[in-house]
């Protein structure tokens, strides 16, 4: 059984019609083709169904692929069994992330990341959100494995940084991300939610952090937090803004190097500025 992730009606130089398909599970993808009946075939289901397939896997230009013979829409899976997963262990990454919350000592902070921890709701969230759809960390599980990169690369950094307070770096390296929980949906592709596609992760997360922050933090700790959050992705991204802390430069930096490893790993090294793509 396969998520259907590609679904292309295309004609060969014959003039017969075929499919193209993308068929995928929790390792990986496949490409498929269809040559025989395609048309009463594409009737049989639509690109984002779970779909049971029948064919045979042959070799196409160095790459495998199934020539589909029969294929029909899958009812009553779960689709999150055929979204790729974090490599990590999800229960070793959730201790690290306790872990680092308690290096955070100011009792405000230290009190909102208690009661976002402790929300059941949105911690299975936490564990289950990608932090991109095509980016890095495009995994189920990857916005945890992110944020406890970033979160442990804040803790080193303050350790070489005495000078900036390591309260707020932290708890903004935690929580920076926030909004990813109710950004995406789950089927058989990760798509968007409603709110996530009109809002994004920065916005839902500001508000997250205002239902529980404003309760718990000062003005000038919800202020300086707020801001580390806005400015994540840098101060051109929040227009009209710069950067008001040393602390919001180091998430913003640290942030973007992890991001930058993992793409890197995921999908290769992008060219140069000025070069041509190969």
């Amino acid at each position: 059984m396969y998520a259907c992730t590609r679904k292309d009606r295309l004609v060969a130089r014959s003039g017969t019609p075929y499919l193209a398909l993308e068929l995928r599970d929790a390792s990986g993808a496949i490409a498929g083709r269809a040559f025989r009946d395609a048309d009463v075939l594409a009737g049989r289901f639509e690109r984002g169904d779970l779909v049971r397939v029948g064919g045979r896997v042959e070799r196409f230009r160095d790459e495998l692929q199934i020539e589909v013979r029969a294929i029909a829409r899958a009812e009553g899976a779960d689709p999150s069994r055929f979204l790729p997963v974090a490599y990590r262990d999800l229960d070793e990454l959730d201790g690290f992330l306790e872990s680092l919350a308690g290096e955070v000592r100011d009792p405000g902070f230290s009190a909102l990341l208690a009661a976002l921890l402790g929300d059941a709701e949105l911690r299975a969230a936490w564990r289950r959100a990608p932090c991109s759809r095509n980016g890095h960390h495009a995994y189920l599980g990857g916005l945890l494995e992110h944020t406890v990169a970033v979160g442990t690369l804040a803790l080193e950094t303050c350790q070489l940084h005495p000078r900036l307070d390591q309260n707020l770096l932290l708890t903004a390296a935690l929580v920076h991300d926030l909004g990813r929980t109710r950004e995406f949906t789950y089927g058989a592709e990760i798509g968007l939610t409603d709110e996530g596609r009109l809002l994004g992760h920065v916005e839902l997360g500001l508000r997250l952090l205002a239902g529980r922050g404003d309760a718990i933090l000062d003005d000038s700790r919800r202020i300086a937090l707020a801001h580390c959050v806005l400015t994540h992705h840098g101060p051109d991204s929040a227009p009209g803004r710069r950067f008001g802390s040393a602390e919001a430069i180091a998430l913003y930096r640290l942030n973007a190097v992890d991001a930058a490893i993992k793409a890197a790993i995921e999908h290769g090294i992008a060219p140069a500025a000025g070069t041509a793509a190969g």
